[in-house]
């Protein structure tokens, strides 16, 4: 898993130190963990970036001064309008010690119903997961190419033994449904079948 290298600034904690930081166009932050007292600190938009606009998860190694901490982005906060990073909160982590966390679904191969016409429809992006620091993964990776029209996969169909998953065993994560195609047929020889008796109407007037 790749580890991005943040380097950060000291910040006075508090409301007032966040829209400092936002003033000289930081991000106000914070990291936090079971042994380690909060520490306030601000970093540049930029150096987000990768962190938010992904479909992995990272470990993180927040820099400052002299100490540095292995963390995961637990938490970001956006601008309702903008969508600019208003803040963010990282974790540090701790060997031995489980972490939950929110991690990518990535979806492997065509399904087989795709071919046959059904839609594919994918329901869950990420998964909220339990784990060990050593055992977080990049993504979870789901193998979709058996699955045909009117099958799903679900989290109970999931095999990661290192993982604690927190979505219910019946939570769908993709499926394929039929072809809407399939229906219009029907509703086709319908109108068809209307329209043939309000030309038999018009005909008997005629005469």
């Amino acid at each position: 898993m790749d580890v991005i290298t943040l380097a950060a600034r000291p910040r006075e904690a508090g409301k007032s130190g966040a829209r400092a930081a936002r003033r000289n166009g930081d991000v106000p932050c914070v990291l936090y963990g079971h042994h380690v007292n909060p520490v306030a600190f601000q970093v540049s938009e930029k150096s987000l970036k990768p962190l938010i606009y992904t479909d992995e998860t990272h470990l993180v190694e927040v820099e400052l001064d002299k100490d540095a901490w292995r963390c995961i982005l637990k938490d970001i906060a956006y601008h309702p309008v903008t969508d600019r990073p208003l803040h963010a909160d990282f974790q540090v982590l701790q060997e031995g010690e489980k972490v939950t966390m929110a991690v990518p679904v990535r979806y492997l191969g065509t399904p087989i119903g795709q071919t046959h016409g059904g839609r594919t429809d994918y329901v869950v992006n990420e998964l909220e997961v339990t784990c060990l620091p050593k055992d977080i993964p990049s993504h979870v990776d789901v193998d979709v190419t058996e699955i045909d029209i009117g099958q799903a996969i679900h989290v109970s169909n999931l095999d990661f033994p290192t993982l604690e998953f927190h979505a219910p065993d019946d939570q769908i994560l993709m499926t394929i449904l039929k072809p809407r195609v399939l229906e219009e047929p029907a509703l086709v020889e319908e109108l068809e079948g209307e329209e043939g008796e309000e030309g038999e109407e018009g005909e008997e007037g005629e005469e």
